[in-house]
């Protein structure tokens, strides 16, 4: 396990028929956990043990796991991971993606239902769950009804889910093709301006280091 915390991107590249996609999951460890935000679209626990793997890290060292929103390319692996973990993953998710992966209710923009799966772990706007330094939930709906995002407090690291997008190192706003609320959306991204970011993790796009408050103000107007 690692000594101290820390927090970085892990990368997976993944075919799916005649399309191939580049995600951007968020990993942070410290000397007691290693926990995972997000879980790539299903049937890619291979993926994810590569990922692991890439950054020095097994799959049998995963603690937990922590879901930004209900969407497929989000939760799409977490019954897998969790059964290949025979159940000694936790799962953390807000309150209102919970019913979606426990199977209750079909996922809004697929309406379909995946796979039942615990939560162990009901996170609310405001938590500051006490991990790798502290992690705090900000709730930002708009993409979905129940995003969240996470701010690592230690190393001033907003993970975004989908909230928030980028291209080439430039902060862009979430995908308006799949964020059937974007005024909400906006809105949330407000909330985000006045918060100490020093890099953002985007699941579509990567990390960005630069112009993290100018482009939020300007993505929070509209531009």
């Amino acid at each position: 396990m690692a000594e101290q915390a820390g927090i970085k991107d892990i990368v997976w590249e993944v075919n799916a028929g005649e399309h191939s996609f580049v995600f951007h999951g968020a990993l942070l460890w410290d000397e007691k956990d290693v926990i995972l935000v997000d879980t790539n679209i299903p049937g890619q626990l291979e993926v994810i043990r590569e990922g692991l793997l890439r950054d020095s890290f097994s799959l049998d060292m995963l603690t937990k796991v922590i879901i930004t929103h209900q969407d497929l390319d989000h939760i799409g692996s977490l019954h897998e991971l969790v059964h290949a973990a025979e159940g000694r993953i936790e799962v953390f998710a807000h309150e209102l993606t919970k019913p979606y992966i426990l199977g209750e209710v079909p996922i809004i923009k697929r309406g379909i239902k995946v796979p039942a799966t615990k939560v162990d772990v009901t996170l609310q706007d405001g938590d500051v769950l006490p991990y790798c330094g502290g992690i705090q939930v900000i709730f930002t709906p708009g993409h979905t009804p129940d995003h969240i995002s996470l701010y690592h407090q230690p190393t001033k690291t907003l993970i975004t889910g989908d909230a928030l997008t980028s291209e080439n190192g430039v902060l862009m706003p979430p995908n308006p093709r799949f964020t059937p609320d974007m005024q909400t959306a906006l809105k949330s991204v407000e909330k985000l301006i006045d918060m100490d970011i020093e890099t953002v993790i985007t699941f579509h796009g990567g990390v960005v280091r630069d112009r993290i408050k100018e482009r939020l103000t300007e993505i929070a107007s509209g531009k």
